[in-house]
């Protein structure tokens, strides 16, 4: 009896144990109030345990159960409809102008007393209206350099093109840095500036000091260069009107308006369509502040001429390279040229001299007036003797058409500037010595 007690109350203990670890799984109940009810529910889960192992040898398995969630319709994003921007109002002008750059003479560089210079502006129309040539390039104050009050636009220029204009000017004979500004001024006479104001001037702004030299005379020295053509290499001096083409020093040639401007390089292309002829001076050295100078033209009374000047430099065998391209024809005018070689100071320089002709050859006499380096120094140029002049060449005269005006290569770019030519006044400068200024 004993034991059965003691039996009862194992199995009852094992079973209070089992439930109290389940109930760390299940939800919390409220604990039995008496011993019966212990008993009871001990034997309760005895029961259940022996069910739910018989279930579990014969019971499929659940089905794990699946979350699903609920499906959602996708919102559409909104439609953006584009807003065209708002249209910038652009005030145009019918006259406009903008400064591109300085060619010639840019700020602060210094020129001799009493120097004869180019200054060549380039600058744009950014107007509305074609500048035609009675549009006029004006001074409006400071120093004038003995120029003009105005001078013409060299060609007409449309918008959005642009155009080199120069204006040949003398420097003072007293030291010191001078400054002369100037607009333009429309064919009803309104004046108009640069900028997008319209209200800012170009101006020439140069330091004077000391004077300007002959460095070296290309005229004077003609046979230190070797003169060819495609026929041969031509003797020095050469024939004049020989076929072959020909390089003669003149002391006093007539350009095309027949005034004499100084002592003149004239050169002739072989007499072939196409012809040309060149030169090739030997080595100078050049200093910085030099400069290449020379007026340009044809021969008086060569109607006839139709050529292109060209001019070139050469550092020991590297190839030529370009300083100037300049097409003539017979229009009564001539070219001034002024390029600064101070890139090449310090530099042992060829220079080469072209004359191509442009189909026919006939006429086609290249003048070069007072060719020459010019230097600056600080003391005046020592007074030479006048030349003794040579027999003049006048080129045989022709019938004549009326010349027709070219527009000058301003408005195609080329590899250097290219003057404007000079329309002779009334009372032109004679520097009949060799170290004359151009």
């Amino acid at each position: 009896m004993v034991f059965n007690r003691f039996r009862i109350l194992s199995i009852l203990t094992a079973a209070l144990a089992f439930m109290l670890a389940c109930s760390l799984f299940t939800p919390v109940s409220t604990p039995p109030s008496s011993v019966d009810s212990l008993y009871t529910a001990a034997a309760q889960t005895l029961n259940a345990m022996s069910t739910q192992a018989v279930v579990s040898q014969t019971a499929a398995p659940s089905p794990t159960p699946t979350l699903l969630l609920p499906i959602t319709s996708p919102t559409p994003f909104p439609t953006f409809t584009a807003v065209p921007p708002l249209q910038t109002v652009v005030v145009t002008k019918c006259d406009a102008a903008a400064f591109v750059a300085d060619v010639t003479y840019p700020d602060g560089s210094t020129v001799g007393r009493g120097q004869t210079f180019t200054k060549t502006w380039r600058i744009k129309n950014i107007g509305t209206c074609t500048w035609t040539t009675a549009y006029e390039l004006v001074f409006v104050s400071g120093e004038k350099f003995g120029a003009k009050n105005a001078i013409s636009l060299p060609a007409s220029v449309g918008p959005g093109r642009s155009v080199d204009v120069s204006i040949p000017l003398t420097a003072p004979n007293k030291e010191g840095r001078y400054r002369g500004e100037w607009k333009l001024r429309n064919a009803s006479g309104v004046l108009f500036g640069f900028g997008s104001s319209g209200e800012a001037t170009i101006y020439v702004d140069v330091k004077v000091g000391g004077y300007i030299v002959t460095g070296y005379d290309f005229a004077v020295n003609l046979c230190d260069a070797v003169w060819r053509t495609k026929a041969k290499e031509l003797p020095c001096p050469g024939v004049q009107g020989s076929q072959d083409g020909f390089a003669v020093r003149l002391d006093a040639p007539p350009m095309e308006d027949g005034k004499v401007r100084g002592i003149g390089l004239l050169t002739h292309p072989q007499m072939v369509n196409n012809g040309y002829i060149t030169g090739k001076y030997s080595a100078i050295a050049i200093q910085s502040g030099d400069r290449f100078q020379a007026l340009i033209g044809c021969l008086n009374k060569a109607n006839d001429c139709n050529m292109i000047f060209k001019l070139e430099y050469q550092i020991g065998k590297d190839p030529l390279q370009p300083l100037g391209q300049w097409n003539e024809v017979y229009e009564g005018k001539y070219y001034p040229i002024d390029i600064d070689l101070s890139f090449l100071s310090g530099q042992k320089v060829k220079f080469v001299f072209t004359i191509l002709a442009n189909g026919s050859s006939h006429e086609d006499y290249g003048l070069w007036v007072t060719p020459r380096i010019a230097r600056l120094s600080a003391q005046p140029p020592t007074a030479t003797p006048t030349a003794t002049l040579s027999p003049t060449v006048t080129a045989t005269p022709t019938q004549t058409l009326t010349p027709t005006v070219t527009l000058p290569p301003t408005l195609t770019p080329t590899p250097s500037f290219t003057p404007t030519p000079v329309t002779p006044t009334e009372t032109p400068t004679e520097t009949p010595t060799n170290t004359s200024v151009p």
